[in-house]
């Protein structure tokens, strides 16, 4: 075949098919035929693939809440299942994107649960952040925090279809909170208690003979502390082998002391 002068043979290229290519697809997007639809596939709520990882995260948040709940945490049933709903339902809408860009094409939508996951993270730590309080010495919550971001993530795997995983979490997460009784029964434990006398300044009283009078009452003076205010002498200490009964001997032993003017016993929370 003769070649044109103006219009010479031209043997194509894998950069040429590949510009060709580009511009095809971008003049079917752009008017050439319409859109890919996907309303054939619209969202349902009796769908199963909706219905269970819903029905999984209230029920996960329901009994780890439950739990919660009987321990009188700040966080207790309804804040558990409303964490974990929330994340089942944000990770059903990344992951069914399709179903509900019925107005998109497909070739521009990524779905991309991980970047939901590390959103929903980040909002449950300042959650978790909101739980966790100080209460004289002892910082109280933190457990509560961790079962709400153990909460989110069984929400999470609910949500994209993890279903055995998020099962065995559940199971494991309550075996752990629920533990707390025999650890408390069984296991050796350090409770710590924060003692403070009052006593006149004119009293036989110091550092040395306080640390003296805890070890008469089976406790051990970590640190002992003294304070001059006027005629009150201060006498402050935290001690170890803390139990009711050692605590109770302790304060018969002030109550009959004349020169005691007060005291201030705050045992350190387990």
């Amino acid at each position: 075949m003769p070649q044109s002068p103006i219009f010479p043979a031209v043997l194509p290229t894998p950069t040429s098919i590949c510009i060709l290519s580009s511009l095809a697809t971008l003049l079917n997007v752009k008017g050439g035929s319409p859109p890919v639809s996907n309303k054939g596939r619209a969202v349902e709520i009796l769908d199963p693939e909706l219905l269970w990882p819903i029905a999984g995260a209230i029920a996960a948040g329901a009994v780890i809440g439950a739990e919660r709940e009987y321990r009188a945490s700040p966080a207790g049933l309804r804040t558990h299942i409303l964490v974990s709903l929330s994340c089942s339902l944000l990770m059903l809408a990344a992951v069914h994107q399709m179903a509900w860009l019925d107005n998109v094409p497909n070739e521009v939508i990524r779905i991309d649960p991980v970047r939901m996951a590390h959103g929903i993270l980040t909002g449950i730590g300042f959650l978790c952040g909101g739980v966790i309080f100080r209460e004289g010495f002892t910082v109280r919550g933190l457990t509560t925090a961790a079962s709400l971001w153990m909460t989110s993530t069984l929400g999470m795997l609910f949500g994209v279809g993890f279903y055995t995983l998020a099962i065995f979490g559940t199971v494991a997460t309550l075996l752990v909170l629920a533990a707390v009784i025999v650890t408390e029964r069984y296991a050796p434990q350090r409770r710590v208690v924060h003692l403070s006398a009052h006593y006149d300044r004119h009293a036989a009283a110091s550092a040395q003979t306080f640390r003296q009078e805890l070890a008469r009452h089976g406790m051990k003076a970590i640190t002992v502390t003294e304070e001059l205010e006027g005629d009150t002498l201060t006498l402050s200490a935290i001690a170890d082998g803390y139990s009711d009964d050692r605590v109770r001997n302790l304060v018969a032993a002030w109550n009959a002391d004349a020169m005691l003017r007060g005291y201030k016993i705050h045992p350190q929370s387990a």
